[in-house]
């Protein structure tokens, strides 16, 4: 807000307060007059707090703005050496009602403009990409949504869920519960939908990123959103991050790198410290996801930071079936369908594919305009989505190169 504009609202608040009291005083006759109504003092309070109001607000606007520091050294006698944001270093005096406690070197503050002494104490500057990471609405995807994987459920339950939800147990028997899993798999084999199942059957805060958003320009930036992560997860504890396509932020260290390289391992380095460092997790759970494990550095995959490792390969017959159910159940005016033929036909199928033959079945249906999706719709479909086009060779080749 600028000079002109804070002036205005000013004028304004302050013709507004002069009505207010106008219009008091001459309720507070009549009340006075009256035989003291009830609705006459219901009016007098109301008008008596709103005044009080614009009063504090017209108070607040006119407040000289504060500068923003940062401490650099704490000094005897409630004094101390700010770097300013203007450039320059000032030993200035610390406000009494400020706990001593709050104060420590690289801690933000705030400076009055005229003595710059240190008023308030601010919270450290979060990354916007690292404050929209957290997942505010639980996606509406359970367990029950994934077809097989029975064991690798079972597994992400108990290093991730259990702990959160009973703690108990795991103390009971005097261990460490496993604070990191990594979902290791083809494309669409349903590691994403694993994360998805953990945010809405947790309470927890969930945390979600993309490997390549910690991938920045300039030097640091990247090991400073990763603190910046972790440090967010502490604070809204108990949560869980899900850091998604790990690869593009973790791969293998080598000895001849571009500046590029070498800006993605401090980002890891960081990662490392952060995973299994001085500073506890507590009760913060981490999920990584990639497709590409052997891109991945030794260093990320050892005990003691991604505890587990846990494969999520391709459905097999029951599995696909299974899949073919789910989303079939969704379908509306779907024929009487044998699902062990669908499952026989799509042996080198994802969960992902099964789901695309099952939109694209509908779609053959809606293009020849019938009442129902028959078998031949679906076999079009696999067709469509399996079979050997020149599209399809592409697709397999982008996939797995």
């Amino acid at each position: 807000m600028d000079e002109d504009d804070l002036t205005g609202t000013s004028k304004e608040l302050t013709q507004r307060i002069e009505e207010l009291q106008k219009k008091h005083e001459e309720l507070s006759r009549e009340y006075e007059s009256s035989d003291k109504s009830s609705y006459l003092k219901t009016e007098l309070k109301k008008l008596k707090k709103e005044t009080q109001e614009l009063k504090k607000e017209l108070t607040r606007l006119k407040k000289p703005p504060l500068l923003v520091g940062l401490v650099k050294e704490l000094l005897p006698e409630d004094k101390a050496v700010i770097e300013s944001s203007t450039g320059p270093d000032f030993i200035v005096n610390v406000a009494d009602f400020l706990p001593g406690r709050e104060l420590k070197p690289g801690t933000r503050v705030a400076l009055n403009k005229q003595t710059l002494s240190v008023v308030e104490v601010l919270p450290p500057p979060v990354d916007p990409d690292i404050m929209g990471a957290e997942v505010v609405e639980s996606p509406q995807l359970s367990y029950d949504d994934i077809g097989g994987l029975r064991e690798q459920k079972r597994e992400v339950k108990e290093t991730i869920e259990e702990p959160l939800l009973r703690p108990g147990k795991y103390k009971g028997r005097g261990i460490d519960p496993p604070k990191a899993v990594l979902l290791v798999g083809p494309p669409g084999t349903g590691k994403t939908m694993m994360a998805k199942a953990v945010a809405n059957t947790t309470n927890a805060t969930f945390i979600k990123l993309v490997g390549s958003e910690l991938v920045q320009k300039y030097i640091g930036e990247g090991a400073r959103m990763v603190r910046e992560l972790f440090e967010m997860a502490r604070e809204k504890s108990p949560s869980i991050i899900f850091i998604d396509e790990l690869d593009s932020v973790a791969t293998k260290r080598q000895e001849r790198a571009t500046s590029g390289d070498r800006e993605v391992q401090r980002t890891m380095m960081q990662l490392l410290s952060e995973l299994d460092g001085f500073s506890p997790l507590g009760d913060v759970k981490i999920i990584g996801a990639t497709n590409r494990p052997k891109l991945l550095d030794r260093a990320l995959l050892r005990p003691g930071r991604f505890d587990r490792i846990i494969e999520t390969p391709k459905p097999g017959f029951e599995e696909r079936k299974a899949i073919f159910d789910i989303h079939m159940q969704d379908m509306e005016s779907v024929e009487d369908i044998d699902v062990s033929m669908l499952a026989n036909r799509t042996e080198e199928a994802s969960g992902a594919d099964i789901k695309a033959i099952c939109t694209e079945a509908g779609m053959f249906s809606i293009r020849k305009d019938k009442d129902k999706i028959d078998r031949q719709d679906f076999y079009d479909a696999i067709d469509k989505v399996l079979g050997d086009s020149p599209q399809r060779k592409i697709k397999k080749e982008v996939m797995y190169a």
